[in-house]
């Protein structure tokens, strides 16, 4: 597969060191300071979590943290699992970290639920006021923060996107781990209200585990008429390939929330680009460690959102994408 890009990723990498700076500009303690890292999505041979491990890192160099001299990453992966999330939530909280850099919903449930009392700065959390983590955007109100990369609305667009991909569509299956941490609702509400303007006759959900997904997807697809709508999950994007997979067999049009999704078979994804929000956490990363309050740093929305679409994959599907969707892509995979 290749891509035709039009929004560059120059910027994100721009200014990433070759090598170790000789003198860190960073203050070192006695002792280097400790950074947790919990990834509820990602296990340690996925190529793109290694890709932001290794920007998070070279970004923090920059910023004057060299680990190995004044600071000790603690990684921890959880690869979607909710158990080993909280397993590892206690294991890290347990090392005394300095703060815990949090990535997905699961493993921001797991540190909630132990209740820490160190600062966390969290990615790829969705509603992260309605889930009760912070008190408000602009003053969070408790020692977390962070970068929220969704928004309520963006449920609407998948929708209507689905529509404009798929105009038969008339059954709707939302895909997310129903299991505790995961805050679809945000999302739901807004496609059901709008589902009635669109023709859309019934949504299906998963409801008590992870199980039911792939049983929504060979429902769907037996349909005829259905398609399927993947929401923000630390599940679902730990097993996209296995998705991909059986959504291909389904033959069920479907969009994502990220480009990690298209880059592997997914037919389009709609929402931020990932890599782009773990550089933008070492700026809070940066200022904690050097004395900042986490409840005064305000959590951060999102303001730029990229369009994916794979072409092969719409011609493995039998779906025309309309030239006015084209034109709105940032990229095409064919």
């Amino acid at each position: 597969m290749s891509g035709m890009g039009r929004r560059e990723f120059i910027t994100l990498l721009g200014g990433a060191a070759a090598g170790w700076p000789i003198v860190a500009r960073a203050q070192e303690p006695g002792r280097p300071r400790r950074i947790g890292v919990l990834l509820g999505s990602s296990d340690p041979n996925d190529p793109a979590a290694k890709r932001r491990v290794r920007l998070f890192e070279n970004r923090l160099q920059e910023l004057g943290w060299v680990a190995g001299r004044n600071i000790e990453i603690l990684y921890r992966w959880a690869s979607g699992d909710t158990d080993l999330s909280r397993t590892y939530a206690k294991e890290l909280i347990g090392m005394h970290p300095d703060l815990i850099l949090a990535a997905t919903n699961t493993a921001m449930a797991a540190l909630h639920r132990e209740a820490p009392s160190l600062p966390i700065v969290f990615v790829m959390v969705s509603d992260p006021v309605g889930m009760g983590y912070v008190e408000s955007f602009s003053r969070p109100g408790r020692d977390v923060t962070g970068f929220t990369p969704f928004e309520p609305s963006l449920g609407t667009k998948w929708l209507s996107m689905l529509k404009e991909v798929a105009p038969d569509v008339a059954h709707v299956g939302l895909l997310f781990n129903p299991e505790p941490g995961n805050n679809a609702d945000s999302f739901a509400k807004p496609i059901e209200v709008a589902a009635l303007s669109l023709g859309i006759k019934s949504i299906v959900q998963p409801q008590r585990d992870s199980q039911e997904i792939e049983q929504i997807i060979l429902t769907l697809g037996q349909a005829g008429n259905g398609g399927l709508i993947f929401l923000p999950d630390a599940l679902t994007s730990a097993q996209r390939h296995r998705i991909i997979q059986l959504v291909a067999r389904a033959r069920v049009p479907a969009i994502y929330p990220l480009r990690l999704f298209t880059e592997v078979g997914g037919l389009m994804s709609y929402g931020i680009d990932v890599d782009r929000l773990f550089v933008q956490s070492t700026s809070y990363v940066d200022r904690i460690l050097r004395g900042a309050n986490a409840r005064e740093l305000p959590v951060q929305a999102p303001t730029i959102f990229e369009f994916v679409i794979n072409l092969k994959t719409a011609k493995s599907l039998g779906v025309e994408v309309p030239p006015s969707l084209l034109a709105r892509a940032d990229e095409v995979i064919e």
